[in-house]
C-alpha cells in the first residue's frame, strides 16, 4: 500500500523543494497542501486521508492551526502541535529547558519598562534582549548600557503586540564568534554545523550572513542536543548552542528548520533522514 503523505507549505523554498524530491526518491507522491489555499471543516467527523503530515508552513499561526486541525482528524503530523507551541516560545523552550536541567544562559523574563531594566541590572551589560516569538534575528538586540536599554524598552512599549511587553532577557554569552546548529531527527543527531558570524558582527545566523561549516559530533554535543529535543518533545529539530566556560548551552530550539546551508558542508543527505524518519512513523 503507498504510503498517503500530505505537505504543508506555504512557499516552495530550496529546503521543500529537496524533501519532496527526497519522498519521490522513496517512491511516495506527496500531496502538497498550500496553507493559502487550504479549507478545513473543524465541524467534519471524517478523517483526513492521509498516513502522516509534514508541516513545513512559514506561518507560525498556519502551522499552528493545520496542525491541530490534522491531529483533531486523527492523523500524525511532524512536527507534532506541542512541539511547535512549545519550540515558537522562546519563553517557553526556556522555561522546558530549566525544568529538564538543560543547561541555558541565565535568563529573566519581566512584563514592565520598570521590571525589564531591573532584570538588565541583575544581568549586568551587556544582555541581549529577544522577542519571545519571532525568527531569522529580527528585533534582536545587544544592550550595552543603560541608556541604550531605556531607549530599546521605549520603542518596544510603542509597538502594537502586547508580545512586545514581554521581556526576554539573556545574559550576554562571550563566545568564540559561532554558536553552533545541531539537526536531531527523532532519537539521532545526524549532523552540526558552526555557523561563524561575519567580521565584526555578533549574530550568527545564516540568514544574517554568518556562515556554516562541519561541526564533529562529539559524545558532550550529542548529549546536550539529545537533551535537549527530548525536553521540548522530540521529532525534526534544529537546536542551538554556545560554547562558554561553563560548557555547552542551549539557547533555542527550532521546529522548521532550514538546511541548504548545512548540506555541504556536514555531507549528510538532511532531506533524505527526514523523509526517512516520517516515513518511519507512518509505518508503526
Amino acid at each position: 500500500m503507498t504510503l498517503r503523505l500530505g505537505f504543508v507549505y506555504t512557499i516552495i523554498t530550496p529546503e521543500n523543494k529537496m524533501l519532496l524530491e527526497a519522498a519521490r526518491k522513496r517512491g511516495i507522491e506527496a500531496a502538497k497542501l498550500s496553507d493559502a489555499e487550504m479549507l478545513m471543516d473543524i465541524g467534519s467527523k471524517r478523517r483526513e486521508e492521509f498516513d502522516v503530515v509534514l508541516q513545513r508552513s512559514s506561518s507560525l499561526a498556519r502551522s499552528l492551526y493545520s496542525t491541530a486541525y490534522f491531529e483533531n482528524c486523527g492523523v500524525r503530523v511532524v512536527n507534532t502541535y506541542a512541539v511547535q507551541a512549545l519550540c515558537a516560545d522562546k519563553a517557553l523552550t526556556t522555561l522546558r529547558l530549566a525544568r529538564d536541567g538543560v543547561p541555558t544562559p541565565k535568563t529573566m523574563l519581566a512584563f514592565t519598562p520598570e521590571a525589564a531594566m531591573k532584570a538588565i541590572g541583575e544581568l549586568g551589560y551587556p544582555v541581549v534582549m529577544k522577542p519571545v516569538i519571532g525568527s531569522w534575528a529580527r528585533l534582536l538586540s545587544k544592550i550595552n548600557d543603560a541608556e541604550a536599554a531605556h531607549t530599546i524598552i521605549e520603542h518596544r512599549e510603542e509597538l502594537g503586540s502586547y508580545l512586545h511587553k514581554v521581556y526576554y532577557l539573556q545574559e550576554h554569552i562571550d563566545k568564540p564568534g559561532r554558536d553552533i546548529r545541531a539537526f536531531t531527527v527523532g532519537d539521532e543527531v545526524i549532523c552540526a554545523i558552526y555557523r561563524n558570524a561575519k567580521q565584526g558582527e555578533w549574530l550568527t545566523n545564516t540568514a544574517r550572513g554568518a556562515k556554516a561549516s562541519n561541526c564533529p559530533v562529539t559524545p558532550e554535543l550529542r548529549e546536550a542536543v539529545l537533551k535537549a529535543a527530548k525536553a521540548v518533545g522530540g521529532g525534526v529539530l534544529g537546536v542551538d548552542l554556545m560554547e562558554s566556560s561553563r560548557g555547552l548551552l542551549v539557547h533555542e530550539v527550532n521546529h522548521t528548520t532550514e538546511f541548504r546551508n548545512s548540506i555541504e558542508p556536514t555531507g549528510v543527505d538532511i532531506p533524505g533522514k527526514i523523509m526517512d524518519y516520517v516515513v518511519g512513523l507512518a509505518k508503526k
